[in-house]
């Protein structure tokens, strides 16, 4: 029952044979290169940031990193095919046929953002990323990469991924600033005098 709607409601995004050639190209722009806005925000809020937004990242890399082992974990022991590996619906975008569930893309951007919704001062840009996420898994249905549950997987385990390090190890994003913070000024130490980027 729950594979019959998750099937029929691929066919309903996912495109026709024929899309056009905007849309195609709008869409493969979310699947691939939206993604990217996500390490972006990380180095530039690192660049720019206090001790304390400093902390809340390393703890948002560490959900992601958390949410990227067990999105792997998952797929070897219930590997679940791609729609194109059953001969569903468009596939308009090449891809190797891993298992579909979750999704390591949206698991990426959704552990990091709920990560940062957890924490007041990255608040806002945590719900910018949460709502990022979205084109991205409408994008990857419509080409043919993803089912609909695959999303809702990722979403699950990236909540899963940011509490754990929120509650269960609130003090891993503390632990590890002092010798991030340490290897930045060593490297970034000529941009810092010139005050191109924060100490």
């Amino acid at each position: 029952m729950l594979q019959e709607f998750n099937h029929g409601l691929f066919l309903l995004i996912n495109a026709p044979h024929a899309p056009g050639a905007a849309m195609l190209v709008f869409a493969r722009l979310c699947a691939a290169w939206l993604v990217l806005a996500v390490p972006l925000y990380l180095v530039v809020a690192w660049l720019r940031g206090r001790e304390g937004v400093r902390r809340v990242l390393l703890e948002a890399l560490a959900a992601s990193a958390l949410g990227f082992a067990a999105s792997a974990a998952i797929g070897l022991l219930w590997p679940q095919p791609r729609p194109f590996m059953l001969g569903l619906g468009s596939a308009l975008m090449a891809h190797a046929p891993t298992a579909s569930f979750p999704s390591n893309h949206l698991t990426g951007i959704w552990s990091v953002a709920l990560s940062l919704c957890l924490h007041a001062p990255t608040r806002r840009a945590g719900l910018a990323l949460l709502l990022l996420g979205l084109p991205v898994a409408w994008a990857r249905i419509y080409l043919g990469v993803h089912f609909p549950l695959d999303m809702l997987g990722a979403l699950l385990l990236a909540l899963a991924s940011a509490l754990v390090l929120r509650l269960l190890l609130p003090g891993l994003g503390a632990l590890a600033l002092a010798p991030a913070n340490a290897a930045y000024r060593r490297l970034f130490g000529p941009l810092i005098r010139r005050g191109w980027a924060s100490y």
